[in-house]
């Protein structure tokens, strides 16, 4: 009965992501759309976001003390990655205006391409056979896929290569500073120095670019839709950590694929100038195909260093895992008796493809 309760119990948190995942989405789409809220500032709505993640951030580390501060080292992690992070949230953001939700997500079949590409560059990861023949099946897919769009933009695609290219160094950057110094992440303090740090770093283009644009603007600003906008891409931060805590990565990447492809079926009825087409399908298949051939090759290159260690370490990791009762099986090694995601974890989720899950 413990057991089923459990399996109940993660289930519903992996329902709470994919349902925060998608609400997000479409929920910012709904937001930035001149069709709809008319709100087409994606600098202001990207500080909204940043600004309210700081608060509560604040509020749980000072105030409460939930989680400490970090040191000068997981700070330098926070923050080093912080201009790609920006880049990432501030273009993903943009490119709704321009491009519907069902093309965003065939593009986002390119992270895993853009990833393979920044980790050699920046010597993380070696040329493979198998993996570059996997890049170039995704990429055809994506090709077919964009061939097939009826409203394919220029901008709005630009816009979204961005800033998927831009998250996948800001991945790699991660892993670096992770497998140098052996640290260890947590959301909410993170959140706690790169969530100002982020709101101030916009204030410039936003008063450059959409301040004035705002004053003329016959915008509506709505705080109830605003407030309850940046509590679900918070909450949504927060069903990531949950996932992986009693998951692991691998099953929040197969969520991950499940997400896309109900987002996609939803974005068409909720916004019906999103249309598909058999090339966009067709096209977004194959990109699929050669995503899971990816996470499975990489979960192969995470779990062939543990089949190596001694019989007598296996088995003292396998007393370590009993002796838990707090995460499933497979994601005993994720988090760390401080509640932080450890560097194994990490070097399993950069070598993943990543969600378009976390939303500041």
């Amino acid at each position: 009965m413990g057991v089923n309760r459990e399996v109940l119990l993660t289930y519903m948190y992996l329902l709470l992501y994919i349902t925060l995942s998608s609400g997000v989405i479409l929920y910012n789409k709904w937001v930035l759309s001149t069709n709809y809220f008319n709100f087409p500032f994606p600098i202001t709505l990207t500080m909204i976001h940043m600004g309210f993640s700081g608060v509560v951030a604040f509020f749980v580390v000072r105030v409460f003390k939930i989680y400490d501060k970090c040191g000068s080292d997981q700070r330098l992690l926070c923050l080093k990655p912080l201009l790609s992070t920006l880049i990432r949230c501030l273009f993903g953001n943009t490119a709704y205006l321009h491009i519907s939700v069902a093309f965003i997500q065939m593009l986002k079949a390119l992270m895993p391409v853009a990833t393979f590409l920044v980790a050699i560059i920046c010597g993380t990861d070696k040329l493979r056979c198998d993996i570059f023949l996997n890049m170039v099946l995704i990429s055809a897919g994506v090709i077919v896929s964009s061939y097939g769009e009826i409203q394919f933009n220029v901008v709005g695609t630009v816009f979204q290569v961005t800033g998927i290219i831009a998250e996948a160094l800001r991945l790699v950057l991660t892993q670096v500073l992770i497998q140098k110094k052996g640290l260890t992440l947590n959301p909410i303090t993170s959140l706690y120095y790169i969530a100002p740090c982020s709101f101030l770093f916009l204030f410039l283009p936003w008063y450059w670019l959409e301040q004035s644009r705002m004053e003329v603007s016959q915008i509506q600003f709505n705080f109830w839709i605003f407030l309850s906008n940046a509590v679900c891409a918070l909450a949504l931060n927060f069903s990531v950590f949950l996932v992986i805590g009693r998951t692991g990565a691998v099953t929040i990447r197969v969520a991950g694929v499940l997400k896309d492809w109900i987002l996609i079926a939803l974005s068409t009825v909720i916004f019906p100038e999103s249309m598909i087409t058999f090339l966009n399908a067709m096209g977004y298949a194959i990109a699929l195909c050669g995503v899971v051939i990816y996470n499975y090759l990489k979960t192969k290159d995470v779990s062939a260093p543990i089949n190596k260690l001694p019989v007598k370490n296996i088995s003292t990791k396998t007393d370590n895992e009993n002796k838990s009762s707090a995460f499933s099986d497979d994601s005993v090694e994720l988090v760390n008796n401080s509640g932080k995601i450890s560097s194994s974890y990490m070097e399993e989720k950069t070598s993943l493809l990543p969600s378009s899950k976390l939303s500041l």
